[in-house]
């Protein structure tokens, strides 16, 4: 709405538009601290027990001492966008521009990285308001391709985080809940032009999704929970350390023991003999770092470099390459960039 319109007034234009006017001068207000500190309260439940509705929580809350109701209850998980989970009726039609797309994952294997990506929204609060974030999470290896924090729940910073997430990869499958973040044109589009198969998770089914629903409770417990953000850029500094952690040191039970980094950029090196992955040459000897990941060095018996390919040029060998092998394919006659590892030699 323009204000100095020449000819247009603000009702004309109002009417026009189909908008009241009280919208104009409506300034929205900041929420309260009570309210801040309940919606804190109901975050930290929902993790425990993401069955409860408004009546549970609201009586879960009432047993901690808080003052409420179910109305009130009810109004805050809409604004911080969660509900209970649980199977419901199909009492409203999706929009006709928003397609959905079936749940692909029942039954299949997944046994490698970049096979499945999933991805999800949750409510991050701070010492004064709140934000919202998106992850996009490879489901093998449990490695964090990309994120992103936005005051809102619309779809650009998850286009942001799929788009960041796509330039290090593809996967062959990408799943989804059936938010209106990912059925947008927009979302789907980027994924069907990389040649992806999207999967959304059935309605209200919760462990369709699992392993990003435990990496939010993950990040919440051992990192939002633990501090109190004052604003956006303190909270999206802290997460960047602490999903840097979470990739190359935090040790993953699931994983062996071993870092969502180095499972993701192995490409099932463990599965491939010794003999074929360490080319002829000097001996070298395998270190353990902290993520348990073996990393090869050059050992110091030897000052003779590897035995280059047939018509490459010998050039010297790299001191530090750790674990690295062709992610194109090899053309030995313009020199393998691999060359230290996962080739056989001639």
């Amino acid at each position: 709405i323009d204000r100095r319109h020449p000819s247009l007034s603000l009702v004309r234009q109002c009417r026009l538009l189909g908008v009241g006017r009280s919208g104009l001068y409506y300034q929205p207000k900041a929420i309260a601290e009570g309210n801040l500190a309940l919606m804190k309260l109901i975050d930290r439940q929902y993790l425990a027990t993401p069955f409860y509705g408004a009546r549970k929580m609201a009586a879960w809350l009432q047993s901690r001492g808080q003052r409420v109701n179910r109305k009130r209850v009810q109004r805050l998980m809409r604004l911080m966008g969660i509900r209970a989970v649980y199977r419901r009726p199909r009492t409203t039609i999706p929009a006709p521009t928003h397609r959905r797309f079936p749940y692909l994952l029942k039954g299949l294997s997944i046994s490698a990285p970049n096979q499945v990506w999933a991805t999800d929204i949750t409510f991050i609060p701070m010492a004064r308001g709140f934000l919202y974030l998106v992850a996009v999470m490879d489901w093998y290896s449990r490695y964090v391709l990309a994120w992103r924090l936005s005051n809102t729940l619309d779809a650009g910073f998850c286009l942001d985080a799929l788009a960041e997430a796509l330039g290090t990869g593809r996967p062959e499958i990408f799943n989804s809940d059936q938010g209106s973040q990912f059925t947008s044109d927009e979302f789907t589009g980027m994924l069907e032009r990389h040649g992806i198969s999207i999967s959304m998770d059935g309605k209200g089914s919760y462990n369709d999704n699992l392993f990003i629903e435990r990496l939010w409770r993950t990040v919440k417990y051992e990192e939002v929970y633990l501090k109190a953000y004052q604003d956006g850029r303190e909270a999206k500094a802290a997460l960047a350390d602490y999903f840097r952690f979470y990739n190359n040191e935090r040790p993953h039970q699931t994983l062996g023991y071993r870092t969502p980094s180095a499972v993701y950029n192995s490409n099932r090196l463990d599965n491939i003999p010794v003999s074929l992955i360490v080319s002829k040459g000097a001996p070298r000897t395998a270190e353990l770092h902290l993520n348990l990941a073996p990393v090869l060095r050059m050992g110091s018996t030897s000052d003779s470099p590897p035995t280059p390919h047939r018509g490459q040029a010998q050039r010297p060998a790299p001191t530090d390459r750790v674990g690295h092998e062709c992610r194109v394919p090899c053309r030995r006659d313009k020199g393998c960039e691999g060359r230290t590892a996962g080739h056989a030699q001639p």
